[in-house]
């Protein structure tokens, strides 16, 4: 616990500054973020992220994360869009496929594209909510921490029901239900802070869903590495693991939040 409090305050004293100023060098942060989140799935299948298909998928996850801006003035350039450029790397790693005999098969050709897309949509977000303004990235971070720290503890301390053992055996129903009435207060006490341009009555209903959705981020990622035998996505955050250990429930909620029309 030591551990993990003391890189919990370090991470936090790096990223927070990036997270206020934003603009270019918060963009360039989550571009770095979002390659180590997608190294580390690459390597629980034994990909490397600097083979020829490793880094067809990196300039993929590269395209997602463009902000709207950048993919728009690149379209005005060279005419080709965002899901066009997606469909030229999905064609070089079928061909790729080809080339070496299928060592490289159609199926990791599918898993590359769809490990672009779970952390480049999400980390994506991240930098559209950002340009929405801080106050929207904030009230997703509340829900996202607030939810994981209220499932922990009051599971730990009410903890009986399992709720899903196959894919994360310590996880129970109390703290599932504990995580979401925790982040509707953290919520509500922020909105009264905030004041968000949202009626109290959509706050409640987003944020409760927000909660959900965070909490299968966190079963998702938790039943990509049960598959893959594995138990933290990787080592750079002593104590919390790997990048998507740690953002895997934000990487759920912010395009949600988007998708509910809550944000943009």
């Amino acid at each position: 616990m030591k551990q993990r409090i003391i890189t919990a305050v370090i991470a936090a004293a790096l990223f927070i500054p990036f997270v206020i100023y934003g603009q270019l060098p918060f963009t360039i942060l989550i571009y770095a973020m979002a390659a180590v989140g997608l190294f580390e799935v690459l390597k629980m299948r034994g990909i490397s992220l600097f083979s020829v298909p490793g880094i067809i998928s990196l300039l993929s996850l590269f395209i997602i994360l463009m902000p709207n801006s950048w993919s728009e003035q690149i379209q005005d350039i060279t005419k080709y869009s965002r899901i066009e450029y997606l469909f030229i790397c999905a064609i070089l790693l079928l061909i790729y496929t080809v080339l070496v005999k299928n060592k490289f098969t159609f199926d990791d050709v599918g898993f590359l594209l769809a490990s672009a897309l779970y952390v480049g949509i999400g980390f994506h977000f991240f930098i559209a909510t950002r340009e929405e303004g801080l106050a929207y990235v904030v009230y997703a971070l509340v829900i996202v921490w607030t939810t994981d720290s209220g499932a922990y503890f009051i599971g730990r301390k009410l903890g009986r029901n399992k709720l899903w053992p196959e894919i994360s055996p310590k996880k129970t129903i109390e703290g599932f239900v504990g995580g979401i009435v925790v982040a509707l207060i953290s919520a509500i006490i922020f909105q009264w802070i905030a004041n968000l341009d949202i009626s109290w009555s959509a706050l409640i209903v987003v944020s409760i869903v927000a909660s959900i959705f965070g909490q299968l981020g966190d079963l998702v990622e938790s039943a990509i590495k049960r598959h893959y035998g594995v138990k933290d996505s990787g080592k750079i955050l002593p104590g919390h693991g790997g990048i998507l250990d740690r953002f895997d429930s934000l990487l759920f909620v912010l395009p949600l939040l988007y998708f509910l029309h809550f944000i943009g």
